[in-house]
């Protein structure tokens, strides 16, 4: 990563044929690695896989959860927690594993969990994922706005009111993601609190209003990640930038962490790993398992294709399904390369 512009690169709409039209033209029976049912390490051991309210985190789940099935695992249907009970609840062996741990975002609840005692987190799933501040391209050229300090001034926080209250408003995070914390430490080591409003909520409800203040021509600021569909609908560079922050400043675990990049540019989040965490117990009882989570790698622009077809309205549980199989038809080999290294492992 170099600029902000490159955040939400590959372009997601190019990708998105590539990557799941085969599975949107017809969903056959997968050939898979072909192990006798008595030979599949998985047989009689039942999984429960978590995931948290946010319904774009179910491509992922759902991915891991066939890739145990084609194992022989008793694969249960996901259960949607707050990331502290999920961390709590794979920790304690309540529930089998957490597909979607943010390195670095979920320092403190991972740590608070037990860390590298209870959990057992090997390899990286997905790579690359951004997050932080935007406002429209509009008002940030007018303005010469580049850096969230500056709306320390009344008079550019009052740009983003929606509200008439004075502060501008930002689409934060919600309670319990992790992000909501690192926002409001930020907006207090930057002196921001009296010019700028954290609302924070149902997310989806949060960024529809802001996108639709967007197209009516009004400045907005906003937090949002990647992968996320929000960043193909508001373009960097084309219909918003990113903002820079004046320094590092994070909570917890992540204190000392410098977020500069590189290449000097500093947007106060590290760029996150997505990984795979399961209970340590679990891994060491299930060797297959636990290798299974340290090979498999979804690539970021991907989960972003995903994201924007259930944006685009193809979001049923159905339709998940269908993008899931099809983004395993369209990487069969790989899929099932997967599937033969886990079950060699368990043989050792």
């Amino acid at each position: 990563m170099t600029d902000n512009k490159n955040l939400t690169s590959p372009t997601v709409r190019q990708r998105i044929s590539a990557i799941l039209a085969v599975g949107a033209l017809a969903m056959g029976s997968l050939s898979v690695f072909s192990a006798g049912a008595a030979d599949l390490p998985g047989k009689g051991v039942s999984v429960q896989p978590l995931q948290s309210s946010i319904a774009e985190e179910t491509f992922q789940t759902r991915l891991v959860s066939k890739a145990l099935e084609k194992l022989g695992y008793d694969v249960q249907p996901i259960k949607e927690v707050d990331y502290n009970v999920a961390y709590t609840s794979v920790a304690a062996g309540d529930a089998t594993f957490l597909a979607v741990n943010w390195d670095q975002l979920h320092a403190d609840m991972y740590q608070g969990a037990g860390g590298d005692k209870k959990f057992y987190r090997e390899g990286t799933y997905s790579s690359g994922a951004a997050q932080g501040y935007l406002i429209d391209k509009k008002t940030a050229d007018q303005y010469h706005i580049t850096n969230i300090a500056q709306l320390k001034d009344p008079a550019i926080a009052k740009l983003f009111d929606a509200n008439g209250d004075g502060k501008a408003d930002l689409t934060g995070c919600a309670p319990g993601w992790g992000c909501e914390a690192a926002i409001n430490y930020q907006l207090k080591a930057y002196d921001l609190n009296n010019t700028v409003e954290h609302n924070q909520g149902n997310y989806s409800a949060l960024i529809a209003d802001t996108i639709t203040r967007y197209k009516e021509g009004k400045p907005i600021l906003y937090y949002t990640w990647t992968p996320y569909w929000v960043s193909d609908v508001l373009k960097p560079g084309r219909d918003v930038v990113w903002l820079q922050v004046p320094f590092s400043a994070l909570p917890g675990e992540n204190q000392k962490l410098d977020t500069k990049l590189p290449n000097g540019a500093n947007y106060g989040f590290p760029v996150n790993n997505m990984k795979i965490v399961a209970n340590k117990d679990f891994a060491e009882k299930n060797p297959a398992a636990a290798k299974l989570f340290a090979i498999m790698k979804l690539p970021v622009a991907d989960i972003n294709a995903q994201n924007l077809r259930m944006h685009d309205g193809e979001n049923s549980e159905a339709d998940i399904e269908r993008h899931t199989d099809g983004w395993i038809k369209a990487h069969q080999a790989t899929f099932d390369g997967w599937i033969k290294e886990a079950v060699n492992a368990a043989k050792k």
